[in-house]
């Protein structure tokens, strides 16, 4: 049976899949419909199950698994499904979410022991026992949560995953600009999005959290340093702490990006360009992979909707 990504413009899908996310939402004609994505290994697909009942809307939750019957189209440049039928699977079919949830390229204990590893290069003794502390707290989150609910990195162990793609673009830079403070960059790089393990609901149907929605992870993250300081009885007023701060908060580079600061001190402006730099190659290379040369990609929503070319190998 074909996966999601398989499946061609204008052909008809038949498959197994989970439903990610299960958003109930108004028509302009007063009656409800449910604007779902759909997952499995490949990746994800939209669609929108109109006039749904009230029946319909409590038994195609987040979380179930279905079989879905849609033919595969494009709207405004990017796929979707046009849902034709759709049931729950059965229990003698594969019904196990699991199945279906796409995975970070690298074993969990393997980013856990490169990480290890990286801890000890950071060696500032307060940055090093911060880090420490708060991986050690948000361990299981930190190793099986998306880095996001879609765009780049939106599977389980992403936040990991794009943690370990940084510092180890970090530490190439590192080698080639010896002026950087290795251990700030490593400490930023780690602590920058550890606040969406408090953002986010968890890897299987991934959404906001009320704190993720009212305060956002940047904030969430200095908090927890905040915390950290208290738990360790490290003086938050030290520059070394302020600093540490300043690289989560203005990681995101632009005030309208989120960043309550613009990056002041040259390892959060790095941090920020590694951010930028990790997040957009994952995005393409999806994209990328399930384009045949000599096409285009699909619209990137994350890359001011810009879709790519994919040349022909020569």
């Amino acid at each position: 049976m074909k996966k999601i990504k398989e499946y061609q413009v204008d052909e008809e899908m038949q498959l197994f899949t989970l439903i990610k996310n299960a958003d109930v939402r108004m028509a302009k004609n007063g009656k409800k419909f449910i604007a779902f994505t759909f997952q499995d290994t490949s990746g994800t697909i939209d669609g929108k199950f109109w006039d749904a009942s009230e029946e319909e809307i409590q038994k195609f939750e987040a979380g179930k698994v279905v079989f879905l019957n849609g033919k595969r189209e494009l709207y405004q440049g990017n796929p979707q499904v046009k849902i034709l039928h759709l049931r729950l699977a059965k229990l003698e079919e594969p019904c196990d979410p699991q199945l279906y949830m796409e995975k970070a390229p690298i074993k969990k204990e393997e980013m856990e022991a490169e990480i290890q590893q990286i801890l000890f290069e950071i060696t500032n003794p307060n940055w090093n026992r911060i880090v420490r502390y708060l991986l050690n707290k948000y361990q299981k989150a930190f190793f099986e949560y998306p880095a996001a609910k879609r765009n780049h990195h939106a599977f389980a162990g992403g936040l990991a995953f794009h943690t370990l793609s940084m510092l180890r673009i970090g530490k190439a830079l590192v080698r080639e600009y010896h002026e950087l403070n290795a251990s700030l960059l490593y400490a930023g790089i780690i602590l920058h999005d550890l606040g969406k393990v408090l953002e986010l609901s968890g890897a299987m149907t991934t959404e906001y959290t009320l704190a993720g929605n009212l305060i956002g992870h940047l904030v969430l993250v200095d908090e927890e340093i905040t915390q950290a300081c208290l738990a360790l009885k490290i003086d938050q007023s030290r520059e070394d702490i302020i600093v540490l701060k300043h690289m989560v908060l203005a990681h995101h580079g632009l005030l309208e990006y989120g960043s309550p600061v613009r990056p002041k001190i040259m390892e959060a402006e790095i941090l920020h360009q590694i951010d930028n730099i990790d997040a957009s190659m994952q995005m393409m290379l999806t994209s990328i992979r399930q384009t045949t040369p000599g096409e285009y990609t699909d619209r990137i929503f994350g890359l001011d909707n810009r879709n790519f070319y994919v040349p022909k190998e020569v």
